[in-house]
């Protein structure tokens, strides 16, 4: 057995290890805060309305949602379990897809899905050992809000500014559907880390068709970094799949498809660039690269900066511009070809700018605009221009 091969089994013997390190932490004592609650409840509603106002497919605009609602749960505080809490998410989401009206390879809004439906999204259980020092959790967990993870990118709605574009095909679970998985999080000290995650390559979980899966016949997904956060963030990343995957166009002698290890790696960086009471100025810069035949990306690029507050009046106020760049793996557009499709250029880009505000502490409003160039890579379809208004509330 290969360090990465028997994913199903590896995880498995993972997470047994990982719940009796848990239960040993259980054991520790330690003086929970008497004034805090155990559970903590939340919800968190966005309605977006986005439309194509010139270029792209088709012109027109469409409604998206998404309802989460939270709990969280501080072990400690409810049964004594010293280090342990628990996490989760009801997610109901419905809407039109405007990524095919505008005909963006790398979307749109990340609220679309495609289905529409109530599920579980999140579920997991996490325990702290070491005084801190080590964190793991089990359970249901969104990949992408933990890994390749820039900040001052989080207003902006294209889907390819959360999980890059390149890392995503991976089927990496995020956003709507997650899947069984470990994550270990290891901080050396206050500004450093390294953390991995071993997690099923099939999402589900209940309230997908099928419910959730456990059966890993699709392998796994591993995936690593290492970061400093002294100023800033600064982490570079490691991703692959344990199970080979069919290369786009290839095939081999027998006509089959030849098989490949769909990997990548990335970098990104994060930094305060001017301070102050307004405008002060974030800057993010993340870079990614696949082997570029399995999925439809070589790599990606996402660029950009935050203000805020941008006024001195709304303290809650900020505006981002952000610019990501997907590059077309070979593959990918050889498949075109052979399929009686376009030639595709190398890649598309997207240009963000979105402007946030708060009307008071559970209403937020966000218009944005967006920019496509070369949708999907083709040259048939003209350069889209996207308006969008999101509207958030949450308690």
């Amino acid at each position: 057995m290969t360090l990465f091969g028997d994913g199903a089994g590896r995880l498995r013997r993972l997470c047994a290890a990982a719940v009796a390190l848990t239960l040993v932490g259980a054991t520790g004592a330690r003086a929970a805060e008497p004034h805090s609650p155990a559970l903590t409840l939340g919800l968190d509603y966005k309605l977006d309305s986005v439309g194509v106002l010139g270029g792209g497919a088709t012109r027109g605009t469409d409604l998206l949602d998404g309802l989460t609602l939270s709990a969280d749960l501080d072990l400690d505080r409810a049964v004594g379990w010293a280090g342990g809490s628990a996490h989760l998410d009801l997610l109901n989401t419905s809407g039109d897809a405007p990524s095919l009206r505008a005909g963006a390879l790398q979307g749109v809004d990340a609220l679309e899905v495609s289905a529409q439906r109530l599920r579980l999204y999140q579920a997991w259980l996490e325990q702290s050992l070491a005084g801190g020092l080590v964190n793991l959790r089990l359970g249901f967990s969104d990949v992408s809000g933990e890994f390749a993870v820039a900040d001052a990118s989080g207003l902006l709605l294209n889907p390819s500014f959360g999980m890059a574009p390149d890392f995503a095909a991976s089927g990496a679970a995020a956003y709507p559907s997650t899947s069984l998985g470990l994550r270990v999080r290891v901080e050396p000290s206050p500004t450093t880390y390294l953390q991995a995650a071993l997690v099923n390559a099939r999402t589900g979980v209940p309230g997908d068709d099928g419910g959730a899966d456990l059966s890993f016949d699709d392998g796994t997904v591993l995936a690593a970094e290492a970061g400093a956060t002294a100023r800033g963030k600064v982490a570079v990343g490691y991703w692959r799949l344990t199970r080979r995957q069919d290369d786009l166009a290839t095939l081999d002698a027998a006509g089959q498809p030849v098989r490949r290890t769909a990997q990548g790696a990335y970098a990104l960086v994060e930094q305060p660039l001017t301070e102050g009471p307004v405008r002060a100025l974030t800057g993010f810069l993340r870079a990614g690269i696949s082997e570029g035949r399995t999925g439809p990306f070589r790599g990606s690029v996402q660029a950009g900066l935050l203000a805020a507050p941008l006024f001195a009046g709304r303290p809650d106020s900020s505006l981002t511009v952000g610019v990501t760049y997907a590059a077309l793996g070979r593959a990918y557009r050889d498949a075109s070809i052979l399929a009686g499709g376009p030639a595709l250029d190398r890649g598309e880009t997207v240009l963000e700018l979105a402007y946030s505000d708060e009307l008071n502490d559970k209403v937020r409003l966000q218009p944005g605009l967006q920019f496509i160039h070369r949708p999907g890579g083709d040259p048939q379809v003209k350069d889209a221009v996207v308006a969008s208004l999101r509207v958030d509330i949450g308690f």
